[in-house]
């Protein structure tokens, strides 16, 4: 039963309080339809009031019509719909269209957020999507951050993105709108193989629960949350270890931690200026350590998304257009 999963979440990683105000992105499928279905449940619980922000990323012919069904929707629950559209794919020269449309995603929310001064966005993510993204990381090549899998809550510019679906199983999901008549919309591009998340959707991960292991989604997503819990104690003892330290870092200090704190600081500190991780792999992690133990002061290493670190008597990372 997803509302009774649902709550337990909720409760369980304290993702809603009395009070919160809540935008909630809405594609029209249903992940967000049942999602916005359970939070209306629970409104007057929790006092919260709500928003629906939808974004057409214009990939289909016929993406307008989820608009209309998502402000259709949102006229019915009598929740507030904000909603933009962006064409992905001409941006979509300029990085890769997974990136681009996760990117554009979320700026819109955060948009949306900041104009209802909202502090909190939910995110339709379910179970089978945990394990497909555990999956990804793994044969992406992966260290204990993305083995992590979506989590509950995660604080992103500012921002506390929860996921109260994320242990809730697509199948479940399904039968619950099925069982309450509550219709929503299919995005066929799902079935096909256009990008990398549904090719593991569609074939790999059919393939292991076949050949291989018929429980492999929770052994993935159970992975996640044990990895997600060593990986949340090793975060918290680097910031205890450089207290207050950001984006200059003392080099002797730096030198004594044990290279799992050290590789953690490292990322915190390209985070810092840059907002996320994203980019940065375990190459540029290994180069960064060189500069430390072996190169002289003054060196730098380049980074990405026009990011260099310098080593003088601190290490510094800084963005290159300002220098």
């Amino acid at each position: 039963m997803p509302t009774i999963k649902f709550k337990d979440t909720i409760k369980k990683y304290n993702l809603i309080n009395k009070g919160d105000r809540i935008v909630i992105g809405v594609s029209g499928g249903p992940d967000s339809v049942c999602l916005v279905y359970l939070l209306d449940g629970l409104k007057k619980e929790f006092k919260a009031m709500l928003t629906i922000a939808h974004l057409d990323h214009m990939l289909r012919k016929d993406s307008s019509k989820d608009r209309e069904f998502v402000e259709k929707l949102g006229k019915k629950l009598e929740i507030k719909v904000i909603s933009s559209k962006i064409n992905v794919k001409k941006l979509a020269k300029f990085g890769s269209l997974e990136e681009i449309a996760r990117n554009a995603r979320f700026g819109f929310l955060f948009k949306v957020a900041r104009d209802v001064k909202a502090k909190k966005i939910a995110l339709g993510h379910n179970f089978d999507d945990q394990a497909e993204t555990v999956l990804m990381r793994i044969i992406r090549g992966s260290g204990l951050s993305g083995l992590s899998g979506i989590l509950p809550k995660r604080n992103i510019s500012g921002f506390e993105i929860i996921r109260p679906l994320i242990e809730v199983k697509r199948r479940q999901i399904e039968a619950y709108l099925k069982r309450k008549k509550i219709k929503a919309r299919t995005d066929v591009s799902n079935k096909q193989d256009l990008f990398f998340r549904n090719k593991i959707r569609n074939k790999l991960l059919p393939l292991l629960e076949r050949d291989y292991n018929k429980n492999i989604r929770e052994v993935l997503a159970n992975m996640a949350q044990n990895t997600g819990s060593d990986y949340d104690y090793l975060q918290q003892a680097a910031k205890r270890s450089m207290r207050g330290a950001k984006a200059k870092l003392n080099l002797d200090r730096l030198r004594e931690l044990h290279p799992a704190i050290q590789r953690l600081i490292l990322r915190r500190a390209f985070a810092t200026i840059k907002g996320d991780t994203r980019g940065i792999t375990f190459k540029h992690i290994r180069e960064i350590e060189d500069l430390i133990l072996n190169r002289p002061k003054n060196s730098v290493v380049d980074l990405p998304k026009g990011i260099s670190v310098v080593k003088k008597k601190h290490l510094i990372f800084y963005r290159r257009d300002f220098q």
